[in-house]
């Protein structure tokens, strides 16, 4: 009893060195330090958004020296911008954005990405500005303002003068002096140009990397990777309220690429996919009430209006446009059901088409819905809406040829004389009859009822019988 027992102690030591260990290498390495490279090379949007995120948690999971953002993008939408800029501040990493490769670009919310980056990293050869923001809820593209009358006429000012515009609205300016008191915030974190930062705002103005180096709106001009961790070697960054010094030279640079996560939400949040994804989810439902129990379209057309909300959630979406297309397509339905010489079916055209112009409250780079998927659908529409599903009707309004329905109606043969019940044959079958009349072999007859499996029978009087004097 006592080995025994020997043994079990045995066992649950071993047992706890085994568990130790296994927590020991699950644990990251402190000595086993790297850099984190991520790529941002299209419209900053949701995805964007999700994939820097959880990069940047994985980045202080992993205790990443660095995290390098290299970017190239248009810009995208303010919503999104703002929340990657919330986690860049408070990133436990620092956080390097670096415009690669040479002719790729940081313009609109890239610039402001850039600008909220512990280090900003342009390689020669590209450009970064154009921060004004676009049409919101129906506002023009902010105008620069006029140039006072000292501005132009500098010899080798290679800015040109701002031609004179009409005066702003007041909430084209609340939108203005918004982003730019964001930007010079931006810029006095991070201790770079304010000024031009405003400028980039009200006029558009761009800078190559060049003269953005010089003027301080970005810290380094690199040729490649290995020059920009040669570079930062040594600087001082502010990362979440303390002063880090970078240690990077010679470290491993690891790529995170976008998983599957990131891969669908960019997919799916692409306004031209949302929007193909809403229409077969209203197609779907469509079929699927006037055919029930046909399983399939009910089914793809829910999942896909689950997913277009879901993308629609994260967009920017004027809930007039989706109003407009509803009622264009319950027009185009209702003329389907009540032919009215084509006046539903136009004006659910007109309406569905608007609709979907304005479905998205935004003119950011890469977030609209093309003209051309705009019109595929709106004849896809009229076409389903208008004549399959009227043939659909006018088939259903036609006469039962098949069942016990298609007896109603029918003519049979009685079997024999009868008084009240007997039997008749009706399309070479023998069936149980019922009449009030009393019926003799080989009579006509009508159908005019159906209990159960008795049919309830009436004498056809043959046509232009003559009365017997």
């Amino acid at each position: 009893m006592a080995r025994f027992k020997h043994i079990r102690y045995a066992g649950l030591t071993l047992l706890m060195v085994f568990f130790c260990g296994s927590l020991a290498s699950a644990a990251p390495n402190p000595l086993d330090r790297h850099v984190l490279l991520l790529t941002v090379d299209q419209p900053i949007g949701p995805a964007t958004d999700d994939y820097i995120q959880r990069a940047l948690e994985t980045a202080a999971r992993q205790q990443a020296a660095l995290v390098v953002i290299r970017m190239d993008t248009p810009g995208g939408l303010d919503s999104a911008m703002r929340d990657i800029i919330k986690h860049l501040i408070s990133s436990a990493v620092p956080v390097a954005t670096y415009v690669s490769p040479s002719g790729a670009r940081a313009a609109s919310a890239g610039t402001y990405i850039l600008y909220a980056s512990h280090i900003a990293a342009m390689a020669p050869g590209t450009n970064l500005g154009a921060a004004t923001p676009v049409q919101i809820g129906g506002l023009q593209p902010p105008a620069p303002e006029s140039a006072p009358e000292s501005a132009p006429g500098k010899a080798g000012d290679k800015t040109q003068a701002p031609t004179e515009v009409p005066q702003k609205t007041a909430m084209q300016k609340k939108v203005i002096n918004d982003a730019v008191a964001y930007i010079r915030s931006l810029a006095e974190l991070r201790g770079r140009n304010a000024d031009w930062a405003e400028k980039a705002v009200r006029e558009a103005a761009s800078l190559p990397a060049s003269e953005a180096l010089s003027l301080g709106v970005i810290d380094i001009v690199a040729t490649g990777m290995g020059d920009l961790l040669q570079q930062i070697e040594g600087r001082k960054v502010l990362v979440a309220g303390q002063n880090r010094r970078l240690q990077v030279t010679g470290l491993p640079v690891r790529e995170l690429a976008p998983d599957w996560r990131t891969r669908l939400l960019s997919v799916i949040t692409n306004p031209n996919v949302a929007y193909i994804l809403m229409m077969i989810g209203i197609y779907g439902l469509i079929l699927e009430f006037s055919n029930p129990g046909a399983i399939v379209p009910g089914t793809v057309g829910a999942i896909s209006l689950l997913l277009a909300l879901y993308a629609f959630q994260l967009l920017p979406i004027n809930y007039a446009g989706i109003g407009l297309i509803l009622l264009g397509v319950a027009l185009m339905v209702a003329e389907a059901f009540q032919p009215s010489f084509g006046i539903l079916g136009i004006g659910g055209v007109i309406a569905f088409v608007f609709g979907s112009i304005i479905l998205l409250d935004t003119e950011a780079p890469g977030f609209g819905i093309n003209l051309a998927v705009i019109a595929l659908f709106a004849l896809l529409s009229a076409l389903v809406f208008i004549i399959v599903i009227g043939m659909a009707i006018r088939a259903r309004q036609r006469k039962v040829v098949s069942g016990l329905e298609q007896l109603l109606g029918g003519e049979a043969s009685v079997l024999g004389d009868f008084d009240q019940q007997g039997m008749v044959a009706i399309h070479s079958e023998h069936w149980r009859a019922h009449t009030q009349t009393p019926l003799h072999k080989d009579q006509i007859v009508r159908v005019t009822g159906l209990k159960g499996l008795i049919l309830e029978v009436e004498p056809v009087e043959p046509p232009h019988q003559e009365k017997k004097s």
